[in-house]
């Protein structure tokens, strides 16, 4: 009778399993990144009324 080796399986990352069951959404920007973008416009909408003001 043939006997049939087989070779053991590579052991499994446990960890991959739990984070593909993870519902994974849209990825946001953190609050502080918002307010620095916020904080930037602001701040180039002044530099251009300034120069606006200021141009002959």
């Amino acid at each position: 009778m043939n006997t049939l080796i087989l070779q053991p399986l590579k052991p499994r990352n446990p960890l991959v399993g739990a984070s593909r069951r993870r519902l994974a959404g849209a990825h946001r920007r953190s609050a502080g990144g918002v307010r620095q973008r916020h904080q930037q416009t602001l701040h180039r909408e002044l530099r251009d009324l300034d120069r606006q003001r200021h141009s002959p």
